[in-house]
């Protein structure tokens, strides 16, 4: 069974609000929510291409990205993008900044999570006329689509997708007599794969890894297990946590036995993010949930499924950011004129493929370069069965050094396991506050 997403169902409300980035402010600079500037409605198909300058800002995690499609752009257009790469941690300040001086650039970039909350504060021109006019809307991630919808206003495209799947070692899989080509179906055979790969008894080698100090590692790759299932880890309207279902508990569950019968990696214990993927990247770990975007920086043969829930099914994560034009650019048909070739096969075949990322596009989910490595298929088509969890005060619920998210996997994992209850309460206080 695969996951519906439930995303237009609750995209109407206010997404999260991070330190640095006040909805006061912000309604103050932009005039309230929900008063975006339309650009031109009479804008060409495909934009203005006439030498003009644009500027484009983009968070560090996806600069790889940023860079070859700005240059792809760059030698292929009159138009000129300069692009400028902020350090993760201080991205939504800057824009927050920004926003406040009128000092927003042409085009920018945001983590989806942040989207529909500054598309509510303002920040993004509605380009409705402009998306509606694409031929292939139908084929753009719904989920980008839909975190920059408000009011049946649409605001951002996909910049670049970032989906959480499932990678195993083909090389161990082998030597511990499991099929390399066959993922496990089910959280079941995920654990059992795990433990056959630790009997291996291999130095430093582990059955699995993960990031138990990390609530966004976590978020990333457990609520998809959730989802595969056919459930939710959110009400509709973001302020209740689901976390305490029977489908949960059963995640979690596994994960303390992995965690008691020494399959996990260690160091997974205290990891708060920064290498949470490095012991499998080395090759010291059997299989794990991991970003797809990884894919082409991993040294050696990987399978890719998506991620499976206790009764099997497959799911993910859509992260990633999307883009749109900010309210302060003057010059809407020229920043057009990039984001109509960014949903291009141009852009999404011969730059995006090429470096084995994720297409935004159903329609290209099968291209030259997928042909050649069709794990890339599996991630294409997977990111339509995903989903992306909004919540006001997500980032304080779940993300947060020491939210109650993590207080309740550490205890169900690493303690008794018998507070999953009260603990998902605590998550469900933060979300009403």
């Amino acid at each position: 069974m695969t996951t519906i997403p439930r995303r237009s169902r609750r995209r109407t409300f206010t997404a999260l609000i991070t330190a640095g980035l006040l909805a006061g402010s912000l309604a103050a600079c932009a005039g309230g929510g929900n008063t975006t500037g339309a650009a031109p409605a009479d804008i060409p198909a495909e934009g203005v291409d006439d030498g003009s300058t644009l500027t484009l800002w983009t968070r560090a995690p996806l600069e790889k990205q940023a860079k070859l499609l700005v240059e792809a752009y760059n030698d292929t257009h009159e138009n000129q993008v300069e692009l400028t790469v902020v350090p993760n941690d201080d991205y939504v300040a800057k824009v927050g900044a920004a926003a406040g001086s009128n000092g927003l650039p042409d085009l920018f970039a945001a983590d989806i999570v942040y989207v529909p909350n500054w598309v509510e504060q303002g920040l993004f021109q509605d380009i409705s006329a402009q998306i509606d006019g694409l031929d292939f809307k139908d084929e753009i991630n719904k989920g980008h689509l839909s975190a920059g919808t408000v009011d049946d206003k649409e605001h951002v495209l996909p910049f670049v997708l970032d989906l959480s799947m499932l990678f195993w070692n083909k090389e161990l899989f082998e030597e511990a007599g499991l099929d390399p080509e066959k993922a496990p179906a089910n959280l079941e055979e995920f654990a059992e794969a795990a433990k056959a790969i630790q009997a291996l008894d291999k130095p430093d080698v582990y059955g699995t890894a993960t990031g138990l100090n990390c609530g966004g590692c976590l978020v990333f790759t457990w609520f998809p297990t959730v989802w595969a299932d056919g459930e939710e880890v959110l009400s509709d309207d973001g302020m209740e946590s689901l976390l305490a279902s029977d489908t949960a508990k059963e995640v979690y569950s596994t994960w303390k036995d992995l965690w008691d019968s020494g399959a996990v990696l260690p160091s997974s214990q205290d990891e708060a993010g920064p290498t949470w993927t490095a012991g499998f990247t080395e090759g010291k770990v059997g299989l794990m949930y991991y970003p797809a975007t990884l894919l082409s920086s991993t040294p050696f043969d990987a399978g890719v499924a998506g991620i499976a829930g206790p009764d099997g099914g497959a799911s993910t994560f859509v992260g990633g950011d999307g883009i749109g034009i900010s309210k302060d650019s003057k010059q809407s048909p020229q920043a057009w004129n990039f984001l109509n070739w960014l949903m291009s096969e141009d852009a999404q075949v011969g730059v995006l493929a090429k470096n084995k990322d994720v297409v935004s596009r159903a329609d290209f989910a099968s291209n030259e370069y997928s042909e050649a490595d069709p794990r890339l298929v599996t991630i294409n088509e997977v990111a339509g069965q995903g989903d992306t969890p909004v919540a006001l005060n997500f980032q304080q619920a779940f993300n947060a050094p020491g939210s109650p998210w993590l207080t309740l996997v550490r205890n169900a994992v690493l303690g008794d396991g018998d507070t999953v209850d009260a603990d998902n309460e605590e998550i469900t206080a933060i979300l009403q506050q």
